[in-house]
């Protein structure tokens, strides 16, 4: 299944994004970044549908919650995309 993962420097910086998507409908889910994805200790994702990634980005711009980086999982391999 094809899903975004936003990147988050920490546990409260995507708590933060959660909540600011929340406030637009867009679900989410908090989890660890895969250690292949992320040289920080301690980054957390941000999963999102794919049809939620625009307005996701939107809304975290609005709250001023810059992304650490964006993936897409597809096929079971992450791709980097620009946000």
């Amino acid at each position: 299944m094809e899903h975004y993962i936003i990147l988050a420097r920490s546990v409260t910086y995507a708590q933060r994004m959660q909540k600011a998507l929340g406030r637009t409908g867009i679900r989410c889910q908090i989890y660890r970044a895969p250690r292949n994805l992320t040289e920080l200790g301690c980054a957390y994702a941000v999963r999102l549908e794919v049809n939620d990634l625009p307005p996701a980005l939107a809304a975290l711009h609005q709250a001023s919650l810059d992304p650490v980086q964006i993936f897409l999982y597809q096929r079971g391999l992450y791709k980097e995309v620009e946000s």
